[in-house]
């Protein structure tokens, strides 16, 4: 689910990449220090870290993110389920002839299934399986077969459908959406270095439309306001309020399994008398 402290991370990784382009380990673009992190500053390490300009010891802009003003709920969309992700199945399932050999890589969470003579049989695969240990699994599932290794034996007599593998991805669900404001600060040594920061992460973010959320969503991003404060030059702090209007929603996530087969009951009877019901299994 996303929240509001992913989208204040969302905006801290945004503006990181952008002072930091070649990484936090190199000179950052503006060729000035500086420490990105989402909540409030200390008081005492802002102090220390500003001072450090004047007095050598390596000094540091602040860039803050915080959350201010109240949450308008914006519900609007749908709450049905969605895919977010489609596994792909390690493992394999070969037919030749009266056999079905099973291979690839073992991992979980899988599903195997086989449709021979019209019905199916499905093994969930264990965290301790080995090939050969799936092949026995479902072999025993199987009236008549049996295995060597990875390979399944069936009788001459069995008519093998089909064989599946089948993986577990994720969906989710739009639960509620809502819009707040967040309010990017500048705290920096001179004016100078606070429109040099200010500058140069105020276009990119600008230009921002989405931010991608940590559960796959997108937020919208809005600019609103600019503020400056230069009450506390004194103490040579100079701030500035960069204003951005997020809109995220707050999702469920779920697993979900592949369907390998279906399987329908059909009854049938003439009204007073017993009905009789047909099982048919197949693969979707």
């Amino acid at each position: 689910m996303a929240d509001v402290i992913d989208v204040m991370n969302a905006l801290v990784a945004t503006m990181a990449q952008v002072i930091y382009p070649n990484g936090t380990a190199q000179p950052p673009s503006t060729g000035l220090q500086t420490v990105i992190y989402p909540g409030w500053p200390q008081s005492s390490q802002l102090d220390a870290d500003l001072a450090g300009f004047s007095n050598g010891k390596g000094g540091r802009i602040h860039v803050t993110v915080y959350a201010s003003g109240n949450e308008k709920n914006t519900t609007r969309y749908s709450n049905d389920w969605q895919t977010l992700s489609v596994p792909n199945p390690t493992l394999t399932a070969s037919i030749a002839g009266q056999t079905v050999t099973i291979g690839g890589t073992v991992s979980t969470p899988q599903n195997m299934a086989l449709l021979v003579n019209g019905a199916g049989y499905t093994y969930a695969v264990q965290p301790a399986d080995t090939l050969t240990s799936i092949a026995t699994a479902l072999a025993a599932l199987v009236p008549g077969a049996s295995n060597t290794g990875p390979v399944i034996t069936f009788p001459a007599t069995a008519r093998i459908q089909a064989a599946r593998v089948g993986g577990v991805g994720t969906a989710f669900r739009e639960v509620r959406r809502q819009q707040r404001l967040f309010q990017v600060t500048i705290w920096a040594d001179t004016q100078a270095d606070r429109e040099t920061t200010a500058q140069a992460i105020d276009v990119p973010l600008a230009a921002t439309e989405f931010l991608t959320m940590s559960d796959g969503t997108a937020a919208r991003i809005i600019y609103q306001s600019s503020r400056l404060d230069d009450m506390t030059q004194k103490a040579n702090l100079y701030r500035r309020d960069l204003t951005y209007l997020v809109e995220y929603a707050t999702t469920q996530t779920a697993q979900a399994t592949q369907v390998v087969m279906t399987q329908e009951n059909i009854h049938t009877g003439v009204s007073g008398s017993s009905a009789t019901t047909t099982t048919q299994t197949t693969y979707q």
